[in-house]
This record gives structure tokens, C-alpha cells and sequence, in this order.
């Protein structure tokens, strides 16, 4: 399975038990969706390699304690830790409405109510204290923050997304 094809779920954080235990810091608001899973895969590198589950439950929140397939003592839980957990794609929950993927509104067109059309999306920044559409227009690069009033529509079948954004803001992109 190749990265591309897979979306973060979380991240192995702790071991649990002398058995092999392991606990996953989930990425996601609705932990109870994952706690039956039979199988994740286990980033290592580059690499993406399948693990099995015996058992799971919710744990702390967002947590889930796991027992992996294989995995059975303190040591072999070491070997894992830290390491990042993956889910193919057509696992993610379907959203409607304005909620999307980040993944999902690449290369979607954005529009501006008073501007008119800004770009393309090409990347999303997640790094930032606020998460930044990440938009190309005529090779100049233009920075809209993901705030929820920004955003006034998101239609998938058109991929397009309808932002107001301050007076002035996508300006300053374009005259720089």
C-alpha cells in the first residue's frame, strides 16, 4: 500500500502492558469509529507494512489501546513506537456540507464572492498555527487561512470552493 493511497489516522504514542500492548493517539474527532479494526498499516521509513489486531478499545479519548497480531512482549512493542498508522483511503468516513479532506479539495478551484476566481488548490499547509489553503494563480502562490467563516461553500461535483476573504487580502499576494 502506498502512502498516497492511505490517509494519517495516528500515531503509536506508548507501550501499555509488558504484553505488547500499544497505545495509538488517533487523529480524528470520532475515535469510536476505529475501535473494531481488524488490520492498520504501520508507517516504518518510507514503508507502510500491515499489522493485524486481536483486540482494541477506546482509551483516554482519543486514545486506543491495541494489541497487534505478533506482538507480544515490551521489546517488540519498542519496535513500533512512534511510529505513524495508516488507513486506505475508502476507510474515511464520507462528510457532507462545508466539512471536507484536506486531501480531498486539491486541485479544486477557489473563488472569491468579491474577488472573483483566486486559483487552484495545490497544497494544504497544516503546519502553521492555522491551516492554509495553499492556492496557485498565474505562478504566484496566495496563503487563505481555513477559518469556517471563510469558507461559504464547498461543491465536490464542480470543485470548486466559495471563500469571502478580508478586502485586501488576496491582493497583497498578487502585488508583491
Amino acid at each position: 500500500m502506498r502512502k498516497e493511497e492511505c490517509f494519517y489516522l495516528g500515531r503509536i504514542v506508548t507501550k501499555y502492558s509488558f504484553k505488547g500492548e500499544v497505545v495509538i493517539k488517533l487523529d480524528t474527532d470520532e475515535p469510536e469509529l476505529y475501535k473494531n479494526m481488524e488490520s492498520v498499516y504501520v508507517e516504518f521509513g518510507t514503508n507502510l507494512v500491515p499489522f493485524f489486531i486481536e483486540k482494541s478499545s477506546l482509551h483516554k479519548g482519543n486514545q486506543l489501546r491495541v494489541q497487534f497480531e505478533d506482538i507480544y512482549s515490551e521489546e517488540e512493542a519498542d519496535s513500533i513506537l512512534k511510529c505513524g498508522i495508516y488507513l486506505p483511503l475508502d476507510l474515511l468516513p464520507k462528510l457532507s456540507g462545508d466539512k471536507f479532506y484536506y486531501h480531498e479539495v486539491i486541485g479544486f478551484q477557489v473563488i472569491d464572492i468579491n474577488f472573483g476566481y483566486v486559483g487552484v488548490i495545490v497544497h494544504i499547509n497544516d503546519k502553521a498555527a492555522q491551516p492554509l489553503f495553499e492556492i496557485n494563480k498565474d505562478e504566484k502562490e496566495i496563503f487563505i487561512p481555513m477559518i469556517d467563516n471563510f469558507i461559504k461553500k464547498v461543491d465536490r461535483i464542480h470543485k470548486k470552493i466559495e471563500v469571502e476573504t478580508p478586502t485586501g487580502l488576496i491582493d497583497l499576494y498578487l502585488n508583491s
